[in-house]
């Protein structure tokens, strides 16, 4: 049974949460701050962690940024707020999607099955390739992890899928809602602002020169397109 950590200071909706994803298969615990939140995250082992942004204490943004330096688990973030600036922020410190309040609960169901199904698949997969090289480039697909000139560089998980989609596509062009969609799965046109964010973020650990890449290219006014050879 996969294990959800619900991190939320409104007990009625961290109960809603709970009912429902409970009600779907999944087992659930609640944390009512971001300090029991953390506490509970890095001692227990969950498959999915639900996050609201506005918590007592340590905020969601920090709280998400501490999370993910030791966890590679999908993480969704729920909140009130409307701003695309708070979603930037969010997806920065490395949150895997954004659900609004309020929310209808089957979406928000739907949307962690979504992620879990897609983080098993890909940390699971054995028919793959065993890795790509390119460039200077490997991508070791099996242990997910990247090395450039024998150098690693650590990526998070969906920097890591992104870059793999592309890479495993040389020269194909890809648009934002393309790769938003094949990555995070869920077709929410106003949150694909994550794609350009996890491309600067790759691009910071692969490219020479970030502000002029050679591996991936932005196509203005398209999208994106790894580049099989470069100068």
């Amino acid at each position: 049974m996969k294990r959800i950590l619900i991190i939320e200071d409104e007990r009625t909706i961290a109960e809603l949460e709970k009912d429902y994803l409970e009600v779907n298969g999944f087992e659930c615990d609640i944390a009512t701050s971001g300090e029991s939140g953390r506490e509970q995250a890095q001692h227990k082992s969950y498959d999915l962690i639900l996050l609201d942004l506005m918590l007592p204490g340590v905020d969601g943004f920090e709280l998400c940024r501490q999370l993910r330096d030791s966890l590679d688990i999908p993480i969704l973030m729920v909140t009130a707020r409307k701003e695309d600036i708070d979603k930037i922020r969010g997806f920065n410190r490395g949150a895997d999607d954004y659900i609004q309040k309020p929310f209808n609960p089957n979406e928000l169901v739907a949307r962690v099955k979504a992620h879990i199904s897609r983080y098993d698949r890909l940390v699971n997969r054995t028919s793959e390739p065993s890795e790509i090289r390119t460039n200077g480039l490997t991508i070791d697909l099996q242990s997910r992890r990247i090395f450039i000139a024998g150098k690693e560089k650590e990526m998070r998980a969906k920097e890591f899928d992104l870059l793999v989609l592309l890479a495993s596509n040389p020269d194909r062009v890809f648009t934002k809602e393309e790769l938003f969609e094949r990555i995070w799965g869920i077709d929410s046109f106003g949150d694909i602002s994550t794609v350009t964010v996890h491309i600067r973020k790759i691009r910071e650990k692969i490219e020479q020169d970030p502000s002029n890449p050679e591996l991936l290219e932005t196509v203005w006014g398209v999208g994106y397109r790894f580049n099989k050879k470069t100068s």
